[in-house]
Order: C-alpha cells, then structure tokens, then sequence
C-alpha cells in the first residue's frame, strides 16, 4: 500500500487565492450603474432613467429590459415593455453594449416604484439584474397658504410637493386662471396682502402641464363706506311705509345696527318702519361693524308731513291752491290801499270846493291858507295864497277907518 504524500501547505495557500481572484475577477466583470438612483418627477411628466452596464467579455448579450420585480425562484420578471400599462410610455433609448438609457412618459402617482435593468447573455449563468435600481417618486403641486388673512400682514404662498423635483424649474403663479407671475422660486409674497388679492391661486411648473389644485385667499377687512339709502324716495306722508338700507363693504360681512338720535332703534341691513308717522321724525344711522372695525353712516333725516296733505298725486294740486290764494290776498290788499289813496283825494277836493265857494270866511277866524289847485289832475299845488282876514268894518258915526285905503293881497310864489 502506497500512501500519497499532500502537498505542501504554501501551494494549498497560493490555489485558494487564485481562486478567490478569479471569483472577484468575474464578479466585478458584470453589474449595472444608475444614475441618478432617485428621481422625483411631477404628475404628468417625462422621466429618463440613465444606467450603464458591463459583463465579462466572450459573452453576448441576447435580451435586455426593464423591470418592476425582482428574479424570485429562477423565475424571469415580466419586462415592461410587454405590459400594457408602460408599452405606450416606455422608450428603450440604450443599447445591446454598454447603455440602458430608458424614457418613461405621462408618469402618474401609481408610476412610482423601484425600476431595475437586467440584461442575458449567451452563458447559461451569464444573467444579471442591477439592484438596486432606480427609486422613482411622482408627484402632484400643492399650494401652502395661512389658515388665515387679515389685510395689511404679509402673506407668503408656497408652491410645494411631496419631494424636490429632481430638475431645475420656473414656477408660474395663477389667481383665477390668470397667469400673474413666474419665479425661480416657489414661493410667492404678498405683501402687504390687499383686499384686492382675494382669489383662488395656484401654480406650476414651466415646461409642464400640471397645475397645481386652486387655494381660495379671502383677504379679512373691517367696514367702510357706510351709505344709507331709503325707499320710497321724494315726500314721506303719515301712514306710509318706509324702508331703510344700510350698505357696507366689509370681510367678514358686518353686524348693522340703527341709531336714531342716540338711540338705538333696530339691527340688520333693512330697518322697515310701517304705517309712518310725526313721531318717526328725525336722523338715523346705521353702525356698521365686525371683528376688525366699525363703521358710522353719515345721517339721514326723515321729513313726516301729516295726514291732512293726502296723497303724493295732489301735491302739485295743492301748490296751484296756496299760490292762487296768496295772488288773492295780494289782490285785496293793493285793492285796500288803492281805495285809501282815492278817498283821501276826494276828501281833499271837497274841502277846496267849499273854500272857494266861500271866499270870505268869518273875520274872527284866524289867518289861514287856501290851496290854489291848478291841475285836477295832479296831487302838486303850484300856488300857495295867504290870506289876511280884512278889518271890520266900523260902526256908522265912527271916521276911524273911513279914508284908509284899500288892502293888498300879498302872494307868496
């Protein structure tokens, strides 16, 4: 029996590490590269996955494709190519060498996944599958706005998604479908926030059709320009029905109420008084207010006339009657005054009738003055005549008076 002699321990060594080599050797020899290995894509847009592949040489290469799954239990993953989700949307841009560039279009939320490249060659072991593949995130916008408000703060809206998107974007900002901005950021400030900047705003990204869902802005304001309207307008009778208006801008709407005097007479937008009467007289407000102000209406006066003008159709009518009585009245009075004038006159001239019928009034009378009327016609005397009484003729037997002689008239123009 002849024994074999092992061989020594050295030449053990040096065969284990050449096939240790050679095991890494033909390891390193096949794999897939990716990059990048994660991508966040937008709703409804493109997405190129790039990678690149070796294996060792004197094998070809006979199928290559992308993949959802994993080999499990020898078995081949379906490639997604043949799946009528992704047949439509995929694009082989690589080649049968070295790339394995793939396109994917019109990526929906259910697109994301991990998506890996395997390739087959002509050696029965000479199968290999790149994991980890690529991490694929789809997206939708949203827009972040405060819960609340107020006008005058600044407000910041943030055009915002699950991930970063993985590419450079402009953003466009909307409000009400209208384009109003684009930025390199995704944010827009408002600031300070009007009450003009109420709307629905939203965003997205240049390049791309999706826009984000609409957030409604509602800009939170005190009251202003309170006004105060009645109806009906014109003459307000006793018995009619009135109805006041107070109209106020303000977010959120205002509280009204009505003041008359100092008082406060009723609340709400419409004050409605029925059957009006003198007692409803007066000014009347309205205040109008909410949780960032109040407001004062300038006043209104209500003018009630009584019962006894009827109604608003014999207004015109009983104008014509007050005119005409006070023409009437005017009519009597010159009447008076003119008949006082004429009975003067006459009175007049009666006494100078009488005066000239008598030219020699009794001698004991004083001095006196006779008008000298030249014109009947006028109310002027042009002469004035004064008249001496006349000495008494003396007692017969007396030579006093007897060669005196004959008096003068004095006239005085």
């Amino acid at each position: 029996m002849s024994l074999m002699k092992a061989p020594p321990l050295p030449l053990v060594f040096l065969l284990m590490i050449h096939g240790v080599c050679s095991w890494w050797s033909d390891v390193n020899d096949w794999g897939v590269s990716y990059s990048p290995s994660h991508i966040c894509a937008l709703n409804d847009s493109s997405v190129i996955m790039r990678c690149t592949y070796k294996y060792p040489g004197g094998n070809q290469i006979m199928k290559v494709f992308w993949t959802k799954t994993l080999v499990i239990d020898d078995e081949e993953p379906p490639d997604l190519s043949e799946d009528p989700e992704y047949s439509q949307r995929l694009q082989y841009l690589g080649d049968k060498h070295q790339y394995c560039t793939v396109r994917l279009s019109h990526v929906t939320l259910k697109d994301s996944h991990m998506y890996y490249f395997r390739f087959i060659t002509d050696n029965p072991d000479g199968k290999w599958t790149g994991d980890p593949g690529v991490n694929l995130t789809v997206t939708d916008l949203q827009v972040e706005s405060p819960e609340r408000v107020t006008e005058g703060d600044p407000v910041n809206l943030r055009c915002k998604s699950s991930c970063a998107p993985t590419d450079r974007h402009t953003f466009i900002w909307y409000r009400n479908t209208q384009m109003i901005l684009t930025n390199l950021r995704n944010t827009l400030l408002l600031n300070p926030v009007r009450r003009e900047d109420s709307g629905r705003y939203s965003c997205a990204v240049d390049g791309h059709t999706l826009i984000s869902p609409a957030v409604q802005i509602n800009v939170m304001y005190p009251p202003g320009n309170a006004e105060i309207s009645i109806s009906p307008s014109g003459v307000i009778v006793e018995g009619d029905s009135v109805t006041l208006n107070c109209s106020s801008d303000s977010n959120p709407p205002a509280e009204i109420s009505w003041i008359k005097g100092g008082t406060l007479v009723g609340s709400g937008r419409i004050y409605s008084i029925s059957k009006i009467s003198s007692n409803d007289s007066g000014e009347y407000k309205c205040k109008s207010s909410n949780e960032h102000g109040e407001k004062y209406s300038d006043a209104v006066t209500l003018n009630v006339m009584c019962e006894f003008m009827m109604d608003h159709s014999n207004v015109g009518l009983l104008v014509w009657v007050v005119i005409a009585v006070a023409c009437a009245i005017f009519t009597i009075m010159i009447t008076i005054i003119l008949y006082a004038i004429r009975k003067k006159r006459i009175n007049c001239r009666s006494a100078i009738h009488e005066y000239e019928s008598d030219p020699r009034p009794d001698p004991s009378e004083g001095t006196y003055a006779a008008l000298d009327l030249k014109s009947r016609s006028s109310d002027l005397y042009d002469t004035l005549t004064i008249v001496h009484p006349r000495p008494a003729i003396p007692q017969s037997g007396s030579s006093e008076y007897e060669n005196l002689p004959p008096q003068q008239d004095a006239t005085v123009r």
